[in-house]
């Protein structure tokens, strides 16, 4: 399989809508369908096995709605786009909440599926081509000295928190990422992790992403109501909503 193609989950209980589905990713240009289900039991089995890119998955299925799936998927990898395909318009505010990429409502033209799968694309090769950022020189201001003390499964590591960048929940464990390179993966919640931390540097930007305030580069678009947070130091990136990006420009007003 090309190192270029992003792979695709679909879940909807409608024989006839996978289908549909099928056919316009299909036709789209640098996409691979790895897998489809009929409820969201069989979605999550599948999503574990199969680690898509991007699900396409319908709000009212049977086991489990794909609500439930989608917190769930975000709890195991924050960066797989969730595109809500469904003939329920009373479920776009539950979508968003859990940062769906889009919203699309039953029956859909092709021209709609192709310009949301033309963004992700974009946006997805966007963030796998950039070069990592180097360290950059940051503004003076008031910085944690203390350190923290991070028991995981191969012991003990004491991390200076100035040299945090970014923590993420990721595979069910929370992961700490610091500027010089290393990771450490934890049992602890972001919750807990962020209480140890300094509020004056460290931001809770998303549900599964706390940033260093003095690392970021830039902020880019993503989705409708989400963006992408570019941090110096890693060459990973953030998510943050609409609602902590405005909270984030009354910090720096």
């Amino acid at each position: 399989m090309d190192a270029e193609t992003i792979r695709v989950l679909i879940a909807d209980d409608e024989p006839g809508m996978r289908l549909i589905l099928r056919k316009m990713i299909a036709r789209v240009e640098g996409y691979e369908l790895v897998g489809e289900a009929a409820d969201g039991g069989e979605l999550m089995e599948k999503f574990t096995a199969l680690r898509p890119q991007v699900v396409f998955l319908d709000v009212d299925m049977p086991v489990m709605n794909g609500v439930a799936c989608a917190n769930q998927i975000q709890d195991e990898d924050p960066s797989c786009v969730l595109i809500f395909a469904t003939a329920h318009e009373e479920y776009r505010s539950d979508a968003f909440a859990v940062y769906a990429f889009d919203y699309l409502l039953k029956p859909f033209k092709m021209e709609r599926v192709i310009e949301t799968l033309t963004r992700i694309r974009e946006r997805l090769q966007f963030m796998r081509i950039r070069p990592a950022v180097e360290v950059a020189p940051v503004r003076e201001r008031p910085r944690p000295q203390g350190r923290m003390m991070l028991k995981h499964r191969d012991g003990v590591s004491f991390i200076n928190m100035s040299d945090i960048v970014l923590v993420q929940r990721e595979e069910r464990s929370t992961v700490i990422y610091t500027s010089n390179g290393k990771s450490y993966a934890t049992s602890d919640t972001l919750g807990d992790t962020e209480t140890k931390l300094d509020p004056q540097v460290f931001f809770r930007c998303h549900r599964s992403y706390i940033i260093n305030l003095n690392r970021i580069h830039d902020i880019t678009p993503y989705g409708r109501w989400t963006y992408v947070v570019r941090l110096d130091g890693t060459d990973r990136d953030a998510l943050i909503t609409q609602e902590k990006y405005e909270e984030l420009e009354r910090l720096f007003s």
